[in-house]
């Protein structure tokens, strides 16, 4: 065991080098992730041999090079759920996981329908659908994205749930005539960094450009999902959006242009920014 803290204590030291500040976790979950365990479970593990250690040099030396740490691990938590994740699909933030506690929070009809537009991963989808699953409530869940490698990830995430997949670009016009005034509950992490923001590595480098800039302003694909919650919501539907930390009252502005929306209110997430709207489509629910 000596041998290990000593591995993981080096390994933090290099990736604080590298300028990661989670780099004390990020050298334990990748120890725990070769070991087949959990981070907490380190300290009961005997202590490992020279291929170990030779393959957690090499997982380490990748992270330094600001490979992201879900890439290496291949998943990603997003709450109540684990998510497959890497190449190709956006690494879902805990920032969204204030969308999905929002989201939780809500009443909604017996058996609703709940679209996620912009799904990626699959991740708002899945952990409302795992939610429902776990109150033994039934719904019906769509998610949509029109990027195949994202759809990937996301089937692969929703096996086992009652999640549809949809391929389909979000700014096509007419979209889905079939789910107009029927959803229940639209949510939305779209792409919204403004074209000209420095990312951090992990995002510049291995993030999907397409799952992440949403034009000069941010807004571009904003406005699209404002559009489709403004049609496909029932009376009474509610509808969630992220939005950059510099785009919230934009936000609110395009909600509010549509006239289709009332109880619209700016958002923080759990780090306290502003981060998604919420709104009410007007009119009394049908019962």
């Amino acid at each position: 065991m000596t041998s290990l803290r000593r591995a993981i204590d080096s390994a933090a030291a290099r990736l604080a080098e590298a300028g990661i500040d989670s780099a004390r976790f990020d050298a334990e979950e990748l120890a725990a992730h070769l070991a087949g365990t959990e981070r907490g479970r380190l300290a009961l593990l005997e202590s490992p041999g020279d291929e170990f250690l030779g393959h957690y040099r090499d997982i380490v030396a990748a992270r330094s090079r600001r490979v992201p740490l879900q890439h290496l691990t291949g998943t990603a938590a997003f709450g109540p759920v684990l998510l497959r994740v890497g190449p190709g699909v956006f690494v879902p933030r805990p920032e969204t996981e204030a969308i999905f506690e929002w989201a939780t929070a809500q009443r909604l009809p017996e058996r609703p329908v709940i679209v996620d537009l912009c799904t990626g991963s699959g991740a708002l989808a899945v952990a409302l659908a795992h939610h429902r699953a776990t109150l033994g409530l039934k719904a019906r869940v769509i998610g949509v994205d029109d990027s195949d490698a994202a759809l990937e990830y996301a089937r692969r995430n929703a096996e086992g749930t009652a999640v549809e997949l949809v391929r389909a670009d979000v700014a096509e016009p007419g979209l889905l005539p079939e789910l107009d005034r029927r959803v229940d509950l639209v949510v939305a992490n779209p792409p919204y960094v403004p074209d000209d923001v420095a990312l951090e590595p992990e995002v510049a480098h291995h993030d999907p450009p397409h799952a992440v800039f949403g034009g000069e302003d941010g807004m571009a694909v904003i406005g699209a999902v404002v559009r489709l919650a403004g049609r496909w919501l029932r009376p009474g539907g509610l509808f969630a959006v992220e939005h950059d930390d510099t785009t919230s009252s934009q936000t609110v502005e395009s909600v509010q242009a549509t006239g289709l929306f009332d109880d619209i209110e700016a958002r923080r997430d759990l780090a306290g920014r502003p981060r998604f709207v919420t709104a009410r489509k007007r009119g009394e629910r049908r019962r």
